[in-house]
């Protein structure tokens, strides 16, 4: 890879983390570990939150309800630790939810398993195929392996969900008009 080039994508970069850090100020609701609020900060490792108590306890299978344990394994997965977001999700008593299904396929299209991501994605939409968010990351795992019209299909389903305002068509948008500056 050439300087310049080097220096562009380095930049690129450094413009995303900047608005992620602008979005992060701009007064946008931001993970809480609040009770009730349904958005959980991750534990430590082997850890999940309960929501009831705001505290980090054992993970276990049966520990917490599904749904608890869905949150926990997105704010895994958003943090960088998909092994343990599988971990997690691993635990449930009934996995195959749509929300459940998304959120596995996350992980595993992050840990590079993009047609296995893509599996849990489809499996996902066929229980809920209005579910705006899981067509936004199966139109990310479709870019990434360079199929943009399939992207562009998921744009224009997510479109008929929720409209051109909604954030899941925003960032998909985003994305096709320029893979680069989010790393496929």
């Amino acid at each position: 890879m050439n300087t310049s080039f080097s220096a562009v994508r380095s930049f690129k970069h450094l413009a995303v983390i900047a608005a992620l850090g602008m979005v992060a100020l701009s007064g946008i609701p931001q993970p809480a570990a609040a009770a009730g609020d349904g958005i959980i900060l991750p534990c430590p490792r082997g850890e999940v939150r309960d929501p009831k108590t705001n505290e980090c306890i054992k993970a276990e299978s049966g520990i917490l309800p599904d749904e608890t344990l869905v949150r926990n394994a997105y704010a895994l997965a958003k943090s960088w630790r998909y092994h343990e977001a599988l971990a997690v999700l691993d635990m449930m008593q009934r996995p195959n939810t749509p929300e459940a299904l998304n959120y596995r396929g996350y992980a595993t299209r992050k840990l590079g398993r993009i047609d296995e991501g893509i599996g849990y994605y489809l499996h996902s939409i066929s229980l809920d195929p209005d579910y705006a968010l899981v067509r936004e990351y199966l139109g990310e795992a479709y870019i990434s392996k360079g199929k943009f019209d399939q992207a562009r299909r998921q744009l224009r389903e997510i479109e008929r969900i929720c409209g051109t305002t909604c954030k899941s068509y925003r960032l998909l948008s985003a994305a096709i008009a320029n893979p680069e500056s989010f790393g496929y």
